[in-house]
This record gives structure tokens, sequence and C-alpha cells, in this order.
């Protein structure tokens, strides 16, 4: 069996009887070459199913033109919302991203991390995944002189540039609305608190029962992966406690869902008996009975500054002490999982 040999510009030269310099410039609209020139370049390469090597361009002129976009898992509305704009920004500005995905391990974000490198990308935009403490990988793009911006999840001790909402404010968002509907034993499912805005969330829950006058009770309050299993388990959990609680704040809408399966087997009515409050609005949760209360994070606007922000900080490199935090406003999204009084 034979291997099928890869095109090269040198090919194309060849065939054209042109220099390779020609043919680079002409793959690479430069101006010096005619459009006429340009147009029949295109179609030799297209006919010979020419692939550009990024690698080796990134190498000869210092830019590939690359973007690397590292999310926590790809099976979340947001993140694949966030995706959606920072591609439509960038490719609008010529630049290409490549999309990778730790799965919530540090190792395989590291991993994440290493090829980016490798790949010689322009940037790298990020969203830490829930295991990572250790932020040496990320300092490593910063010594590089690298462009790095993070978003939704990001630890501000970097200091890089950040998009992100107000998690801790949010909090009080959700829990001023469960004391509204009469809700006074608050449970929350929460993420793992080394992860800085899970660690809000939780912050945010505490100190708004706190400000309500309500007990902050260690036995209603859990830390998980906020999977749709982990709300199962956690939801089977609470429903054994002596004095079960009266509502749920789940960090994550995944976890919610997980929740109400198990408040739905049991026979227990959403919101008389349980409110519920999850965080993300992924599309299922407005087509459930009852539909899940929720937080609207405005993902595509995270995803539009995110990606702009990387293409101000390639004009405007970074200098010391001076970073970008933005922070956008979140919207609670009342449905039928939390409206007692209308139930």
């Amino acid at each position: 069996m034979t291997t099928k040999k890869k095109i090269t510009i040198k090919d194309i030269a060849q065939m054209m009887g042109l220099s390779t310099s020609a043919i680079s410039k002409a793959l690479n609209d430069d101006s010096r070459i005619s459009e006429k020139t340009k147009e029949e370049v295109r179609q030799v390469a297209k006919k010979l199913n020419y692939q550009p090597n990024h690698l080796a361009s990134a190498l000869r002129s210092g830019k590939s033109r690359l973007v690397g976009v590292i999310i926590p898992r790809n099976n979340s509305n947001f993140f694949s919302s966030v995706l959606e704009k920072i591609e439509e920004v960038l490719n609008a500005k010529g630049y290409n991203i490549i999309i990778t995905q730790s799965n919530e391990s540090f190792e395989k974000e590291c991993k994440c991390i290493e090829s980016l490198l490798f790949t010689q990308v322009d940037g790298i935009i990020a969203s830490m995944a829930n295991e990572t403490t250790d932020l040496s990988y990320y300092e490593k793009i910063k010594a590089k002189e690298i462009p790095l911006v993070l978003f939704d999840r990001g630890e501000l001790d970097l200091k890089v540039d950040y998009v992100g909402i107000d998690d801790y404010e949010t909090s009080f968002k959700i829990i001023d609305h469960l004391v509204a509907e009469g809700c006074q034993r608050i449970a929350h499912l929460g993420g793992y608190d080394n992860t800085r805005v899970y660690g809000n969330r939780i912050k945010g829950y505490v100190d708004a029962l706190k400000e309500k006058g309500l007990p902050v009770d260690e036995s209603i309050i859990s830390k998980s992966t906020l999977r749709l299993e982990d709300g199962r388990k956690i939801m089977e959990e609470l429903l054994q406690l002596p004095n079960r609680p009266d509502a749920i704040y789940a960090a994550s809408d995944f976890a919610a869902l997980g929740a109400l399966q198990v408040l739905n087997e049991h026979g227990i009515n959403v919101p008389e008996e349980m409110a519920l409050v999850g965080f993300s609005n992924e599309p299922f949760t407005s087509y459930l009975s009852p539909s899940i209360s929720t937080v609207n994070q405005n993902s595509e606007q995270i995803g539009k500054l995110a990606a702009e922000a990387f293409l101000n900080r390639i004009e405007n490199p970074l200098e010391e002490g001076e970073i970008n935090k933005i922070i956008i406003e979140t919207e609670l999204l009342v449905r039928a999982s939390s409206s007692k009084k209308e139930a």
C-alpha cells in the first residue's frame, strides 16, 4: 500500500511555472500579486487538494492565525454558545480556532495547553477544569508572552484578561427569590469550591442566608462535579434527612435536572413541597414539567467579549498591572419550579 504524497507549495509552483515565494504570497492574499494570478493559484491548489501547513507557516511568519480554545466540556449549551460567538468574531478577523476539551480533568487540561503551544497558536481563550488548582501551565502561556484570556472559570491570581459574571451576587438573586416565595430551608448543590466561580456561588449562598436571618446548615450544602447523576445522588440523600429542605439551589442545570427526576419519582410536588432553581439556562430547562427556574449567563455576550479581549491584547500586549476584568449582568429566569405563590 502506497502513501499518498502530501501536496506542497513547491508542487504548485512547479506546475504553474512560478516561484514558491509567488505561490505563498498568492495564497496569503498579498497585495503585490495580481488578482488574476491569485485566483489561478487558488484554483490549482483546490484541484490538487493542497492543505496549508499551519505549523511551518507559523514558524516562518511568527503568526499562525490560529487561536486555541479550552473548554471543560462540550455537552453544555453555555459552552457551545460561547464557542460559536468566539469563532464568529475571530473568523471575521481572519483567525480560525482550535477547540480542545479538558473533560474537567487537570491532567487533560495540561495536555491541551501543551498541544496548543506546540501548534504555535497566536493566543489561548480558556475556561478552567473543575480539578485545576495548579496554575503553572497557565503561567507557562504567560511566560511565552502569548495572549491568554479566561472566561467563566478563571483565577484572577494569574493577572490576565477575564470575562464572566458575578457569581456571588447571582447567588443573592436566587436566595432573595426563594425567600420571597416562602422558602426557609434552602439546600445548595454546589461545585467544588477550589474553582473560583463555584466558591463564589457557595459564599454568596451562605452570606445571603445570613442576611435573611436564616440558619446555615452544613448538612444541606454539597459539593460535586454537578452532573445529572450527582444531582440524583444528593437529592436522594437530602430526602433521607429528618428535617429535609423546602428548596434546592443547584449551581448547574444538569444537577437540577437530576434532582427534579428524583423528586418526581418520589411523588414530591414541585414547587409546593420543594422549590428548585438551577444555573446556566440549558435549553431543556424550559421544556420540562415543571419548567426549571435558572440563571441566564448571557453566554453569547461572554463569547463575543472574550474574542474581542484577545484581539485587543494582540494589538496591545499586556503590561504589568494592566488587565481587563469584564463582568456581565445575569438574569434570573423564574419558571414553574420555584413559583410557589403562583402554584
